[in-house]
């Protein structure tokens, strides 16, 4: 597997970098963000060690660029014990993260369960099934049944995000900025197209069961039912 391992002090990536090639790793390293997005450009990576500190472009930031045109799986890398860096880095697409100080022991099995997660995904045939729905990621195409459900680009993509992280709550912020690209200065837009793709999958949408609301915060996928 080729990471690439992004953080400002020289010291940890050399030490990472070690770690990593006695595993049987390649490695590549970045020590700020527009360093990293030019090995990710030229570079066939396919793991992303991430630290959240980092000059120029911070990891948070980073992160939600990353996730804009590359699916590569990402691990944050953290010296805070800071619950919001944490949420909000995986509110915008990390797949984990890892606090510092850590056991290189901790960070290997890290690293391959979350890439055993991502290969399994790509292994599957690019679908999404629960409750009747069936979500086709390769044809961009939804069915409840036996009946094709027609789904503007926003709604797909908002579909999308939550069946791909059932139970985790988005707030009104994360979904515009991540779907929309854009600053989040009208979150109404985000309620206007939940309530349309309600009305599209849910058996009752004035009672719904499937897309839940988490009152003063945001929106959720129900994880049980998954």
């Amino acid at each position: 597997m080729n990471i690439l391992v992004v953080d400002d002090e020289r010291l940890i990536v050399k030490g990472l970098r070690h770690s990593l090639e006695q595993n049987g790793f390649k490695v590549f390293a970045a020590y700020d963000g527009k360093e990293a997005l030019e090995v990710i450009s030229r570079e066939a990576v396919e793991l992303i060690l991430l630290d959240i500190m980092l000059p120029e472009i911070d990891g948070i930031t980073l992160c939600k660029m990353i996730r804009q045109h590359r699916d590569i799986p990402i691990i944050m890398l953290t010296a805070k014990d800071d619950y919001v860096d944490k949420i909000l880095g995986l509110e915008l697409g990390a797949d984990d993260y890892v606090t510092k100080p850590f056991h290189k022991r901790e960070l290997i099995a890290r690293i391959n369960a979350v890439y055993r997660r991502y290969k399994n995904m790509k292994n599957e045939d690019e679908t999404i099934e629960t409750s009747g729905l069936r979500l086709n990621i390769s044809n961009r195409t939804l069915s409840k049944g036996d009946e094709e459900i027609s789904l503007t680009a926003k709604e797909f993509d908002l579909l999308h995000m939550f069946l791909r992280n059932p139970g985790r709550v988005f707030t009104r912020e994360i979904l515009f900025e991540t779907i929309w690209n854009e600053y989040a200065c009208d979150t109404r837009t985000v309620d206007v197209h939940i309530s349309n793709l309600r009305e599209k999958i849910e058996d009752d949408p004035s009672k719904p069961e499937l897309i839940r609301t988490k009152w003063g915060v945001g929106y959720f996928f129900r994880k049980d039912i998954l």
